[in-house]
């Protein structure tokens, strides 16, 4: 069976691409290259279904958003 998949990727405080599937709890992997995140992340879902079962329920992607809060103890606000 054909799944598509969305994959958050982001770069760690080392420099590292680590690439998650926010549809599959746990499906994530790391790689210092673009295509090696890719190739590293249709292995890590492979093995997900492989474990999981191919029948898994997936969300509706709706975007990413970026906030900014302040630092740990300080209060933050949100534009409304």
């Amino acid at each position: 069976m054909k799944h598509d998949f969305h994959i958050v990727i982001e770069r760690d405080e080392d420099g590292w691409l680590v690439g998650s599937v926010p549809a599959l709890p746990g499906c994530h992997t790391q790689a210092r290259s673009l295509d090696e995140l890719t190739e590293r992340m249709y292995e890590a879902i492979e093995a997900y279904l492989a474990v999981k079962g191919e029948d898994v329920p997936v969300n509706e992607f709706v975007g990413v958003q970026k906030i900014t809060v302040g630092k740990l103890g300080e209060s933050a606000t949100s534009p409304r």
